[in-house]
This record gives structure tokens, C-alpha cells and sequence, in this order.
């Protein structure tokens, strides 16, 4: 009986997850909050937090709580009184501004990127692709892929664009979300692994209008895979 309650605890949670009701990096609800609202013991409540987190959708910090996908920088990134991403048109929104300004970014660094900082941005692609199957490795990866560019653009400020804005820039699709092979579409996950290998082949390149087009194409095909994945779940 205690499994099944486990089970249907786990489910529940994961579904508020995937469809964005508990966005990334926001905060799930206490423990004695899931045992009010369930009828369930701690154990169970602890049981189901385990399965989503070694599903790689929740994240638990002693102290703090157990957060969707990726806890939220406690560090000076995290700017007070930020605009929150919580609906369609606020991602939306979001990956247009981030088409400009790192479209850019990647012809600086096609440019200007040291030895240094094109070795972090290659670690940052090899992390992100050993991450399948577990979305808030994934998601961190894949952060850090995209700041290691802003890095390597010599400009500070890039830099201090993409800190500010944090690891919920990173939109994730339903399909990275959903565990199982019946449910996990592994080509997006490849075809995502596949664009960011372009746009790092380019700055190695010094290819500054191959880098700006690849991190244009990379977005463009982020806000259409996430446009399909929020017409799904609608």
C-alpha cells in the first residue's frame, strides 16, 4: 500500500513538473504541506521526493527544500526583484531577448575566445552530452554550455547577462522531461547535443558568421521545439 501511495505521490509531482505548474527552480511544497494535502506519512513524502530525484527532476537542498529541476543561486547572480519566467509568452519572450544578445556572443567568441575559454566551452558540450536521461544535470550542463560562450566573448557583461538570468533560461521541453523509454525522445535530446556541437565547432573555427548562425538556429529551433512541447500540454 505504501508503494502505490509512493507511486501516486511521485506522479503527481512529476506531472505539476513536466506541465510547468511547479516551474524550474521554483520551490515544491514542504513536507508537512504534501502530507496535509495527500493523507500520507513522511516516509511516503520522503519515498516519492527520492524517485524524482533520482529521476533528475527535483533537486534537494539541506536547509532550503527541494526544488523543481534546479535550486535557485543564493549568490549575488540572483538579483533582487528579477522578472519571473512563469507563462508561454514569458519563455517566449525570453528566448527572443536571448536570440540577440547571444547570437552575438558567439561571433565574439568565434573571435575572441582564448585557449582557456575554449576548452570550458568544449567541457561544458561533453557534460551536457553524457547527461541524457537526467533532466537537472541536463539543464545545469546545458546552462553552462551557454555561459562558457558568453564567456568567451571577452566581454564581461554577456557574462553578466546570462548569471543574472540563471539556469531557468534554459526552456525545457516535455520531452526532456518525461522519464521511460516510451516517453523520453531521445532525438530532440541529440539534435539539441548536435547544435551546440555546431556552435562550438564554430568558435574553434574562429568562424564568427558560422557561430552567430548556429547559436541563431539553435534558438530558433529551441523556441519551436518549445512552442510544440507547450501546444502538447495545453
Amino acid at each position: 500500500m505504501s508503494r502505490n501511495l509512493t507511486a501516486d505521490l511521485a506522479a503527481d509531482l512529476r506531472n505539476r513538473i513536466v506541465d510547468g505548474i511547479i516551474q524550474p527552480g521554483e520551490k515544491l511544497p514542504s513536507e508537512n504541506t504534501l502530507i496535509s494535502d495527500f493523507g500520507v506519512s513522511r516516509t511516503v513524502v520522503r519515498a516519492a521526493l527520492t524517485r524524482l530525484q533520482a529521476e533528475g527532476l527535483v533537486e534537494t537542498e539541506r536547509g532550503r527544500g527541494s526544488f523543481a529541476l534546479t535550486p535557485p543561486s543564493d549568490g549575488p547572480a540572483a538579483a533582487p526583484g528579477a522578472r519571473p519566467v512563469a507563462t508561454t509568452e514569458d519563455r517566449l519572450h525570453l528566448l527572443a531577448f536571448r536570440m540577440g544578445v547571444e547570437t552575438e556572443a558567439a561571433a565574439l567568441a568565434a573571435r575572441n575566445h582564448t585557449e582557456r575559454q575554449l576548452r570550458a566551452v568544449q567541457a561544458a558540450l561533453e557534460e551536457f552530452t553524457a547527461s541524457a536521461g537526467h533532466p537537472a544535470h541536463a539543464m545545469k550542463s546545458d546552462f553552462e554550455f551557454h555561459r562558457a560562450v558568453a564567456a568567451a566573448s571577452g566581454n564581461p557583461y554577456y557574462s553578466d547577462c546570462l548569471a543574472a538570468l540563471g539556469q531557468t533560461m534554459i526552456a525545457m521541453p516535455r520531452t526532456r522531461l518525461m522519464t521511460g523509454v516510451e516517453h523520453y525522445a531521445r532525438d530532440h535530446f541529440d539534435q539539441v547535443v548536435q547544435e551546440h556541437r555546431s556552435i562550438a565547432d564554430a568558435i574553434a573555427d574562429g568562424d564568427e558568421a558560422a557561430a552567430a548562425a548556429a547559436m541563431r538556429s539553435h534558438l530558433a529551433n529551441s523556441r519551436r521545439r518549445f512552442k510544440a512541447s507547450a501546444r502538447t500540454s495545453g
